[in-house]
């Protein structure tokens, strides 16, 4: 077996941080810059006629407590390997989404967490990860279901409840098939293996979350001059995350993804293209870019776990 030195070691880790890092920040740049459709003398004139300090504080607080319920939740689910703080938990959370931020679908973050434990425990990492990352799926399909039905999209909404029960019925009769010495029936049963405690703890932060970034993309069109009932609004919020999160994509292209779902639902009730572009434009660089600048910073401290 050929061994590496420890300097050589350090170097090959140290280099891939630095690339990791460069990369994050070339494809932010890059979509930015490279966006035709941002006019932004125009949004920066319109930014200071609709906005204050406070308002700005405001949104950003929102930023905050999004990013800070995916910490407490990451904090909930590692804790049935190991109890972690706040501040190690925010070091894995925000190190793991830069790692993930050029990857299809943020898979990079799945290894980058897996970083911050020892190699025995990087499945148990990587599970953990999936269940963190998939009530938060379900919860957005769910409300983008209701979202769908409330502003009269009834034939996608059945079409998508009727695949829901098929999927259901035929998890239920293929549970025993085992493939490659994975089942649905042993996913299920490490699923039970993680206290109820934990996982009721895990819906309440998602559910939070949840609502966090949802009113924050409300208050965004408020603060546009978007005049909308309530319930239309963030019905259609819902439904442009629901159906957004559906289609494979870069965390970098995320903006471009769910602003063109969102000038189609948008659009038909004569929002302008321009503001519904700017204000995904907004949530990806506050829910996203901001992260992942201070996501930079732990991965350049990062220290390889060579702990056997």
């Amino acid at each position: 077996m050929i061994t590496i030195p420890h300097k050589a070691k350090q170097f090959l880790v140290f280099t891939i941080k630095l690339l990791i890092v460069i990369g994050a920040f070339y494809f932010i740049y890059d979509q930015i810059a490279g966006n035709s459709k941002l006019e932004w003398s125009k949004f920066q004139t319109l930014v200071l006629e609709k906005t204050s300090v406070l308002t700005i504080i405001f949104i950003l607080l929102f930023s905050v407590a999004n990013r800070y319920f995916e910490i407490l939740k990451w904090q909930n689910l590692v804790s049935f390997i190991k109890p972690i703080s706040i501040g190690e938990a925010s070091k894995q959370v925000l190190g793991a989404l830069t790692a993930g931020i050029f990857t299809p679908n943020g898979l990079g973050e799945y290894a980058g967490k897996a970083m911050f434990f020892k190699k025995e425990q990087t499945k148990k990492v990587v599970f953990l990860n999936l269940i963190c990352n998939g009530i938060q799926m379900i919860l957005t399909i769910i409300f983008g279901t209701i979202g769908l039905i409330l502003i009269g999209y009834w034939k996608w909404a059945l079409a998508i409840i009727g695949i829901a029960v098929i999927l259901f019925f035929a998890s239920i009769l293929s549970k025993n098939i085992t493939i490659k010495g994975y089942s649905i029936q042993k996913l299920l049963h490490k699923i039970n293996e993680i206290p109820k405690k934990i996982h009721r703890k895990n819906i309440l932060l998602g559910v939070c979350r949840y609502l966090v970034f949802s009113h924050q993309y409300y208050v965004l069109f408020l603060v546009f001059d978007v005049d909308l009932p309530y319930l239309t609004l963030i019905s259609s919020i819902a439904a442009v995350y629901f159906l957004a999160s559906s289609l494979p994509s870069f965390q970098f292209l995320d903006f471009a993804v769910k602003g063109s779902v969102a000038m189609f639902f948008f659009g038909k009730y004569g929002v302008n293209e321009w503001i519904v572009i700017f204000i995904s434009t907004l949530m990806w660089f506050l829910n996203v870019v901001l992260p992942v600048v201070i996501g930079s910073y732990y991965v350049m401290r990062f220290k390889l776990n060579t702990s056997k």
